[in-house]
């Protein structure tokens, strides 16, 4: 889908960053080398990269570069282990901004213990609040989605999934896929909103990333 994609010119016209800093945030590992995708355009090859991903990861790399040497941020973002080890308070979430408050009065006491959630209830969390918060769904369809995710994930075999919701003359429906997925619909439906695990997964480490620094 191009709307995932956005192009170099784009990338850097967007964040401010040049283009000695992208190569050299490459170089260093700090950005995925399959993230820089080359293709056809009619002015001849152009690199794009996957949209929220990027814009997620220079995000990061922008708020941690004052504490951090770039082989330490390479480290601390390319351990996925260690963030997964991460769990927050409630008071964290809110104070941190990761989840607004409404969702996580609403979603939260349904994980059980409040004291402290694990890395893949925020994730769960953090999707639902997303959709909420772009005013992209009402609370009934974020239920919907909630329980989807809680009922459905653990069942796909890989941890990478693809969330897609549509609507059909007003009717609702989630639909939850192993990644990397392909999905054709007829004319009639509408996709309101794609996101993918590792999309969720950059976002919170940005977030997060104050777990591993202290």
């Amino acid at each position: 889908m191009e709307d995932d994609l956005i192009s170099k010119k784009q990338l850097l016209d967007l964040t401010g960053i040049s283009y000695g800093q992208l190569y050299r945030w490459k170089r260093k590992q700090l950005i995925p080398e399959e993230w820089f995708i080359r293709k056809s355009t009619f002015t001849g090859q152009e690199t794009f990269f996957p949209k929220e991903m990027i814009l997620s990861r220079i995000h990061n790399i922008v708020n941690m570069k004052d504490g951090l040497s770039l082989d330490e941020m390479a480290d601390k973002l390319s351990d996925k282990a260690s963030f997964e080890k991460v769990s927050v308070t409630a008071k964290e979430i809110i104070e941190r901004n990761i989840v607004s408050t409404t969702t996580l009065r609403k979603f939260g006491e349904s994980l059980g213990d409040e004291s402290k959630y694990t890395f893949e209830e925020l994730v769960h969390l953090f999707a639902v609040d997303r959709l909420l918060s772009a005013g992209e769904m009402s609370m009934e369809e974020a239920e919907l989605l909630f329980r989807t995710l809680q009922e459905k994930v653990s069942r796909l075999e890989s941890g990478s999934w693809e969330l897609f919701f549509v609507r059909k003359m007003g009717v609702s429906s989630f639909i939850l896929a192993q990644a990397p997925a392909e999905l054709w619909f007829d004319e009639g439906v509408r996709l309101v909103s794609k996101m993918t695990y590792s999309d969720l997964i950059e976002q919170l480490k940005g977030k997060l990333a104050y777990k591993l620094v202290e």
